[in-house]
C-alpha cells in the first residue's frame, strides 16, 4: 500500500514548485503526520530533499517523500486538489482516520 496523489494534487504541487524554481531532479513534496491539531495528530506538506529512510513515490516527475513514523498513519491516503467556488486546497482522504475535525487538517487513529 502506498500514497496517492490525484491528477489535480500533481499539477498543482508542480504548478507551485515551478513558481518557486524547485529543482524536480532534487526536491520532491514532504508529507508528514505531526503530534498536535484538534483531533490529536495534523498533516503537514514541505518541499524538501530525500533523506535515506524515506518512502519514495514517484508521480509524472514529481517525487512524493514519506517518513516511516508518518506513513504508519498514511499509508492508503490519498492527497487530493480541488480549485472551485465551494471548495479550494489540499484535502487528505485517508483511510486509517476514525475522526477528523471540520478543517480536515488534522485526525485521530
Amino acid at each position: 500500500m502506498s500514497v496517492a496523489l490525484t491528477p489535480e494534487a500533481v499539477e498543482e504541487v508542480l504548478r507551485m514548485m515551478q513558481k518557486e524554481n524547485r529543482n524536480l531532479e532534487t526536491q520532491g513534496l514532504r508529507l508528514l503526520v505531526r503530534g498536535g491539531g484538534c483531533s490529536g495528530l495534523s498533516y503537514d506538506m514541505k518541499f524538501d530533499e530525500k533523506k535515506q529512510s524515506d518512502h519514495e513515490f514517484v508521480y509524472q516527475n514529481l517525487k512524493v517523500f514519506v517518513d516511516p513514523k508518518s506513513f504508519l498513519y498514511l499509508k492508503g491516503t490519498t492527497l487530493d486538489y480541488a480549485d472551485s467556488l465551494k471548495d479550494k486546497g489540499f484535502r487528505f482522504k485517508n483511510p486509517n482516520a476514525n475522526k477528523t475535525c471540520g478543517c480536515g487538517e488534522s485526525f485521530s487513529v
